[in-house]
């Protein structure tokens, strides 16, 4: 996986860093419990690299609610 600046990850989750990492251990959670990857990725990936190259890439986002 590529280096990343952590503002372009934050920028998915409307700049929370809380929210960044909840987003990235509930995918990586679904992808070792065997969903499927929504990336191309090698398969000696852990499932957090994983869910962080969906995010990347944008296949996988955060809804934000505003109250």
């Amino acid at each position: 996986m590529e280096n990343v600046p952590l503002e372009r990850l934050l920028a998915v989750t409307g700049n929370s860093l809380y929210k960044l990492v909840t987003l990235v251990s509930r995918r990586a959670i679904e992808i070792a419990e065997g969903a499927p990857k929504l990336s191309e990725v090698n398969v000696a990936l852990k499932p957090a690299s994983v869910a962080f190259q969906e995010i990347v890439e944008g296949k996988l986002s955060c809804k934000i609610i505003k109250k």
